[in-house]
C-alpha cells in the first residue's frame, strides 16, 4: 500500500508546485536506512523527487510544524495521516495555524511501526480509525471509516493498572519512568499541544531552563507540569513516547487526564472538530463538584 501511496503523493506534490497553487511542501524524508524518517519542507520537484517518502515510518506528525511554516509566504500542502487532523484541528482552534495558507491532503495510513523494534507503534493498536477530521482533499485509498469505540477504549487499559495500584506503587512505578529522563526537551518540543511563545522552562529566571533535573523533585516537576498545560488539549498523538529516546510512557501521563475527564465530564476527543469547548474551558452547573472528585480519588486512593 505504502509504495502506490507514496508515488501519488509524489505526483501531487509536484503538480501543486508547477501549478503554482503551493511554493511548499510539507511531508517526510528519506535517512540513510529507510527506518530513519525526518519531516521536511520541499521546495521543487527535484527536492521531492531525491528526498521526499512515505512509508510505514512516516509517524511523525506533520501539524505541528504548521504552526511556523502557515505563517511564511505563500501557501504550503502538507500530507496528514487521520490521527494528525485531530491534532492540526486542535491547534486550528487555538488559533496556532493560519487555516487560508495551508492546503491539507488527506492520506492513508494502515499503521505505523517503531523504528528500533519494526513493530507496529502502540497508539496504531488502540487507532480511532482511518477518518479525517479536516482535509481540502483526500487521495485514493482513504476508505474514512471510524473504528469500532471498544478498540479505543482499549487505550485505558494501561491506565486502568495504575489506578488499581496503592498510592505507593504507582509513586514507585512514576519515579522509575521519570527519572530515566534527561530533559532533552523531545517530548516538549514535539508535542502539538505544547506551542507557547516561550516555554516556562525555558526561562532563564526560573532557575531550571535548558538543564538536566538536579534532584527527584525537578524530574517529576517537568512532567507533571507539561501534563497539566496540555489536559484537555492532548489529542493522544503518542508525539512525547514516540521520540523520548529513554522510552518513558510519557502519553499514560495525558491518558490519565483524558479518561478523567471523559469519567467527569462526558466523552471528549480533542481536536474532534474546531468549534467544541473543551469541559476544562468550560462552565456549567452540571460541572464535577470537589467532593465527586476527592471521592472518586479516595477510591483510587490517590491519583495516578
Amino acid at each position: 500500500m505504502y509504495e502506490t501511496v507514496n508515488a501519488a503523493l509524489i505526483a501531487k506534490a509536484k503538480e501543486m508546485l508547477a501549478a503554482g497553487t503551493v511554493n511548499r511542501v510539507l511531508g517526510w524524508q528519506k535517512g540513510l536506512f529507510n527506518y530513519d524518517i525526518t519531516p521536511a519542507v520541499f521546495v521543487s520537484a527535484e527536492e521531492i523527487d531525491t528526498g521526499f517518502i512515505y512509508n510505514e515510518f512516516c509517524g511523525a506528525n506533520l501539524s505541528k510544524y504548521l504552526i511556523k511554516e502557515s505563517r511564511k509566504d505563500g501557501k504550503i500542502l502538507v500530507f496528514l495521516k487521520p490521527c494528525d487532523t485531530y491534532s492540526f484541528n486542535q491547534l486550528l482552534k487555538e488559533h496556532r495555524i493560519l487555516r487560508e495558507n495551508v492546503y491539507v491532503v488527506g492520506i492513508p495510513c494502515t499503521g505505523m511501526k517503531q523504528p528500533e523494534t519494526g513493530e507496529t507503534a502502540e497508539r496504531c493498536l488502540v487507532c480511532r480509525g482511518t477518518k479525517h477530521m479536516a482535509y481540502d482533499e483526500l487521495v485514493d485509498g482513504c476508505d474514512e471509516s471510524e473504528l469500532d469505540p471498544a478498540v479505543a477504549e482499549k487505550r485505558f487499559a494501561k491506565v486502568a493498572e495504575l489506578e488499581a495500584m496503592s498510592s505507593d506503587e504507582r509513586y514507585d512505578f512514576w519515579r522509575k519512568e521519570l527519572s530515566r529522563c534527561i530533559r532533552c526537551n523531545a517530548c516538549r518540543n514535539v508535542c502539538p499541544a505544547c506551542s507557547c511563545e516561550q516555554c516556562v522552562f525555558d526561562n532563564p529566571n526560573s532557575g531550571i531552563a535548558q538543564k538536566a533535573a538536579a534532584d527527584s523533585f525537578e524530574e517529576n516537576m517537568f512532567h507533571i507540569i507539561r501534563a497539566f498545560h496540555v489536559a484537555g488539549r492532548c489529542t493522544d498523538c503518542g508525539e512525547c513516547s514516540r521520540v523520548c529516546p529513554q522510552h518513558i510512557p510519557l502519553h499514560l501521563l495525558n491518558r490519565k487526564f483524558i479518561k478523567d475527564i471523559n469519567e467527569l465530564y462526558g466523552s471528549y476527543q480533542a481536536g474532534l472538530d474546531t468549534e467544541t469547548r473543551a469541559p476544562l474551558n468550560t462552565y456549567t452547573t452540571g460541572d464535577a463538584e470537589p467532593s465527586i472528585v476527592y471521592t472518586r480519588s479516595a477510591e483510587h486512593e490517590g491519583a495516578v
